[in-house]
């Protein structure tokens, strides 16, 4: 198995052009013609997947296509996929993968965090984060405030896009009634917010390092 390596280590390998880094893990969308082929393209990578590789598999079947993530950036894993979708003449579209994350903001993160976990049913990660046990629903994320912000709201979307699409994500946003609210850590993530102010971040995995 393939010991973790960086966003920037995978993206530099050969062979990877149909993947995306979305923070932790990488994501590939093929398109495809029908629900029947949609199955044997899932036949076939776990045919080639192995037992320990399947642990660090997530695949998203759906009668338009196939969305496959890697939660370790196993790049010969990457690279048999893609070998098994050109042999079955499906095409990749990096464009259509995403990760959403719901970010909450809080004074005392210990203190909220059981709450969240019990009521999602979900299992935590490290001091701040819960997962999806059965990776259907977005990760909750807490984010250390200071101070209260009366002002603002509390909770917001964090967006991981391809970071070859982030910049016309957020054009899309902007043109679709939003407002920037900060681009201070672009690449990294723009905060952006609509009409009424409520807040989203489009995010990519550059300078995550």
């Amino acid at each position: 198995m393939t010991a973790q390596i960086t966003a920037g280590q995978f993206h530099a390998a050969d062979g990877v052009e149909d993947w995306r880094s979305l923070y932790h893990l990488v994501s590939a969308h093929f398109p495809t013609g029908s629900l029947a082929e949609g199955i044997a393209f899932v036949d076939e990578i776990g045919r080639l997947a192995g037992e320990a590789e399947q642990q660090h598999l997530t695949i998203d079947l759906r009668g338009t296509g196939v969305t496959v993530s890697l939660t370790l950036r196993d790049i010969s894993l990457a690279r048999r996929i893609s070998a098994a979708a050109r042999k079955l003449d499906i095409p990749a579209d990096p464009a259509a993968v995403q990760l959403v994350h719901v970010t909450l903001d809080a004074l005392a993160g210990a203190d909220v965090l059981p709450f969240w976990r019990a009521v999602l049913g979900y299992r935590q990660i490290g001091d701040d984060y819960l997962s999806d046990p059965a990776r259907r629903g977005p990760g909750l994320g807490l984010q250390q405030m200071d101070a209260p912000r009366p002002q603002r709201n509390r909770m917001h979307l964090d967006v991981a896009v391809p970071h070859d699409q982030a910049e016309a994500r957020v054009a899309a946003a902007l043109a679709a009634g939003g407002r920037l609210v900060s681009d201070a850590h672009a690449p990294k993530w723009w905060i952006l917010a609509d009409s009424e102010g409520n807040e989203a971040c489009v995010a990519t995995w550059v300078g995550r390092q």
